[in-house]
């Protein structure tokens, strides 16, 4: 499995169409990580750029964001990447977390591109990946 977290200076970037990179966690089936990649952005919004069908092509069946709009959350779920928003933190520590079935989506998005719905976290609660 693929997990792939937008990234800006090694934490969870609060707007998911702008962030700096995608850090790309794969794991093993034992949810150990095994490999960590880098991924420019594209320049255009997430939601406007193929970025989804391109995580999809690297294998990408998960994405742990801060916040992102509808627009971006259908795209991205269209592609068959299941998304948890609500994330903030080291990407690394919040993969971890995931992995450990700690991480649940807040359920909350975006309500324009200017809304950065500070103070959000990850929700905690079960996963069975």
């Amino acid at each position: 499995m693929k997990i792939a977290v937008p990234t800006r200076n090694n934490e969870v970037d609060d707007h998911f169409g702008h962030c700096e990179t995608y850090t790309i966690f794969s794991v093993d089936a034992s949810h150990q990580i095994q490999k960590i990649e880098n991924l420019p952005a594209p320049q255009a919004c997430g939601c406007k750029s193929n970025i989804a069908e391109i995580l999809k092509d690297q294998g990408v069946k998960v994405m742990l964001a801060g916040n992102m709009g509808n627009g971006a959350l259908n795209v991205l779920t269209n592609q068959g990447i299941d998304v948890y928003r609500g994330c903030s933190g080291d990407v690394h520590e919040i993969t971890r977390d995931f992995l450990l079935g700690r991480i649940t989506d807040s359920g909350a998005g975006c309500r324009s591109h200017e809304h950065h719905g500070e103070g959000h976290h990850c929700h905690h609660g079960l996963f069975h990946p």
